[in-house]
């Protein structure tokens, strides 16, 4: 006959056995309370910055820094907005979708209301931000130049051409998901950078052949923001890593190619963004920069995060950029290359770079 421990002891065992049931085979740890998943949280272009980083949820490679969505106003997690799981992908608050309909406010030449000057810190969204300075090179050096330049040179970032219709060198002797993985662990920072149809209005003579179409521009964009990523994804390069589209000087004073331009960066970001990752823009700051910038004045939507700024023979500086608003795309959200077409040579091996300075999103690895 059970006694009256065992009878109690019985009960607790079904009970537990009929809780595993109805919650799907998940029985709360012993003591441990059930939380309530934390409602979805989107932060205002303006919200403050705090001047610390958060501890990260998975630490970033040394030279970057991100923050935790465990922390109060990040949005990075699994399963929250801009997080890995998140089927929207990308949100970056700070810069608001385009619409579809090139007819509708936000698109290309239709104002639409009070601009974003596209601010807040991208780490709330799960960006790695890379504070420093970078070269870029149209070959990616081997893995034995970058070791060497790791240790002699003052850079700690370098930008790679993944891929684009308009790339220069498309045949990439050394880039590979081994190479990336080999400069990762170096300690290199990446900023993929991929160079797509060109403007209509395009002024480089060499890049004339690859100019967009002018009849769907948009669809077009988005076509190539999502090769961009699946590039980026064969190299190894995750969610929540950026990538820059490298769009060459054009006359943008002229407003059918500055319209169709603009339409075609609104579709490659959308899709950019629609796959996870952090859209990011190159061009000449006399050109490119500053039709961005009078975009933004006008209320466009579909804004990259992030905006690499050539102007060369100049001092190095994130903030000085004359065309750009000098509130807009901050902070972390701005690279200056200052110095073009030179050669540098570190610990024995001899590389022709551009030179920048940057203070931006960077890839992010597995």
């Amino acid at each position: 006959m059970a006694t009256k421990n065992q009878m109690m002891r019985w009960t607790a065992l079904l009970s537990a056995a009929l809780a595993t049931v109805l919650t799907g085979g998940a029985v709360p740890a012993s003591g441990a309370e059930p939380k309530p998943p934390a409602p979805a949280t989107s932060h205002p272009a303006t919200a403050p910055q705090s001047g610390t980083v958060p501890a990260p949820d998975a630490a970033p490679l040394p030279g970057t820094t991100a923050l935790s969505p465990a922390e109060p106003g990040a949005t990075a997690g699994h399963g929250t907005p801009g997080g890995p799981t998140d089927p929207r992908g990308m949100i970056d608050p700070a810069a608001p979708d385009a619409p579809a309909d090139p007819g509708a406010p936000g698109a290309a030449g239709v104002p639409a209301g009070q601009p974003s000057l596209v601010r807040g810190d991208p780490r709330h969204f799960g960006a790695q931000i890379f504070k420093g300075k970078a070269f870029d090179t149209c070959q990616a050096p081997s893995a034995a130049t970058m070791r060497a330049w790791h240790r002699a040179s003052p850079f700690g970032a370098a930008g790679v051409y993944i891929g684009g219709r308009g790339r220069a060198c498309p045949k990439q002797k050394h880039l590979s998901p081994g190479w990336v993985r080999s400069v990762a662990w170096q300690g290199w920072k990446l900023l993929p950078v991929y160079v797509g149809s060109q403007s209509p209005c395009v002024i480089a003579k060499n890049k004339r052949k690859f100019r967009m179409s002018g009849k769907h521009p948009y669809g077009q964009g988005k076509r190539e923001g999502l090769d961009a990523v699946r590039r980026a994804q064969q190299l190894g390069m995750a969610k929540r890593s950026a990538v820059y589209l490298d769009m060459e000087a054009y006359r943008y004073k002229r407003k059918g190619c500055a319209d169709t331009t603009l339409r075609f960066i609104q579709g490659w970001n959308s899709a950019v963004r629609a796959r996870g990752y952090v859209a990011g823009y190159y061009s000449s700051a006399n050109y490119g920069i500053a039709h961005l910038e009078r975009a933004r004045a006008a209320g466009a939507r579909g804004l990259p995060t992030a905006v690499w700024f050539a102007r060369w023979h100049t001092r190095p500086s994130v903030n000085g950029e004359r065309n750009l608003h000098p509130r807009a795309w901050q902070p972390h959200r701005r690279i200056h290359q200052h110095t073009g077409n030179v050669k540098r040579t570190y610990g024995g091996h001899t590389v022709h770079i551009d030179q920048n300075l940057v203070d931006a999103p960077v890839a992010v690895f597995g």
